[in-house]
């Protein structure tokens, strides 16, 4: 099926029992065994089926296989917020005296993980030019385990040099992991530049109507675990927890997303609410619609900031004249996304508009149905330092603007009307 097919239907067409035409909603934390045979079954790996909604829901299962097929993936694991995915998946690949190295232009949330959270499970974090691949190399020991970019950068939407970063990574056999929440699998697709994980806060534009919390992991399936059994020892040793499972060899190409579930989410319990999965699965039946016009409504917003007087840049790969444009064609021929920045002339001038908006929000998301403005200095990048602020190119004058889906001549309206 084409991706827009997939969107509506994908994991699901009808409920076999009621033939229900949308996915029901298990509010369910325990299931029925058949006999104590097939619950010993289940919890030996031997059989397939529900046990606890901490580990899986047959709700968020739709979820996540809708998940896995738009991205192209061989499986998903759901969590319960974009940085729930985020931990789980960087405890399950590292441990104590393990690396990363990571573009040094991220989330503010995250780039707190790497360098405030992580160390103290003793996880060592490098930081390394996004557009330089040599600057990646440089970093690689023999305890580096995977490599962590954005598809976009937050905040001002700088794409990555993928094929450079992820041809480093396959010549030192390292994990590579985007986060694809900026982009949707509509706009990118990571398994196209040889990624091998996928990172998305599904509460952003999946979800897309500002309602739910959510996470996921998808795993792409095409990282040879076994091959590599030197720095990923553990998809390649019994597993005891397990009575001896080897991950690598019986979970194949699912073996980091089944890992993921039955080691992560099992002892972290960052599950997602089925709830929360299931408006997450209504969002994302119009997510194309919705990102085609988040594009069309970005493209207008920054080209008309762009000729602003009290604006002194606009930072939209998506605009003629931006440095990025070519590479922005190359990876997003449907556009690069809903969201960008721009630089009022002064700190006092970026103050005044996001207080005084009125059509658009002023908050800390994205991806939402509405037009939304954060100040990244003071809110999502906050617990940097003014030096860390400057080597991520975010200022004070900096503002960031999530596009909606409003007609755009009303967001440039209010707009006019906050710059003054």
């Amino acid at each position: 099926m084409r991706f827009n097919t997939i969107a509506v239907t994908g994991g699901f067409s009808f409920d076999p029992e009621t033939g229900a035409t949308n996915p029901p909603l298990h509010l369910s934390n325990a299931y029925q065994f058949k006999s104590a045979e097939h619950a010993a079954n289940l919890f030996d790996l031997t059989e397939a089926g529900h046990i606890y909604t901490r580990l899986h829901n047959p709700t968020t299962d739709v979820l996540e296989a809708r998940l896995a097929e738009l991205e192209g993936g061989t499986a998903a694991v759901a969590t319960a917020s974009g940085h729930a995915a985020e931990m789980m998946l960087f405890l399950e690949l590292c441990g104590a005296g393990d690396e990363i190295v990571a573009s040094n232009r991220l989330y503010g949330g995250t780039m707190n993980i790497f360098a405030a959270t992580l160390p103290k499970y003793g996880i060592r974090t490098s930081f390394a030019d996004q557009n330089d691949p040599a600057a990646w190399e440089a970093l690689v020991t023999d305890k580096t385990k995977l490599f962590y970019m954005e598809c976009l950068a937050n905040p001002d939407s700088g794409i990555p040099d993928f094929d450079g970063i992820i041809a480093v990574a396959k010549k030192h056999g390292i994990v590579v992991v985007i986060d694809n929440t900026f982009a949707t699998p509509y706009l990118f697709r990571p398994i196209d530049v040889g990624a091998n994980l996928v990172v998305h806060s599904t509460t952003k534009y999946l979800c897309g109507n500002g309602t739910v919390m959510g996470g996921a992991v998808v795993d792409l399936g095409n990282f040879d675990w076994a091959a590599h059994a030197k720095r990923y020892p553990d998809f390649s040793t019994p597993d005891a927890s397990y009575h001896g499972v080897v991950f690598a060899e019986t979970f194949k190409d699912t073996a980091l997303a089944t890992r993921l579930r039955l080691k992560a989410l099992r002892d972290m319990g960052a599950t997602p609410s089925p709830f929360n999965s299931y408006l997450t699965l209504m969002g994302i039946q119009t997510l194309p619609l919705r990102m085609a016009r988040h594009v069309e409504n970005a493209y207008r917003v920054a080209l008309w900031l762009s000729t602003h007087p009290k604006v002194k840049s606009v930072s939209y790969p998506g605009v003629l004249g931006h440095a990025q444009h070519e590479l922005a064609k190359k990876y997003f021929p449907k556009g690069p996304g809903g969201l960008f920045t721009f630089e009022a002339q002064d700190y006092d001038t970026a103050k005044r508009v996001i207080e005084s908006v009125k059509l658009c929000l002023h908050a800390a998301n994205l991806g939402d149905t509405r037009t939304i403005l954060t100040h990244p200095a003071s809110t999502t990048h906050r617990q940097s330092s003014p030096e860390k602020l400057g080597t991520m190119g975010i200022s004070r004058e900096m503002v960031r603007v999530s596009v909606g889906i409003e007609d755009a001549d009303d967001i440039i309206e209010d707009l006019a009307q906050a710059l003054g």
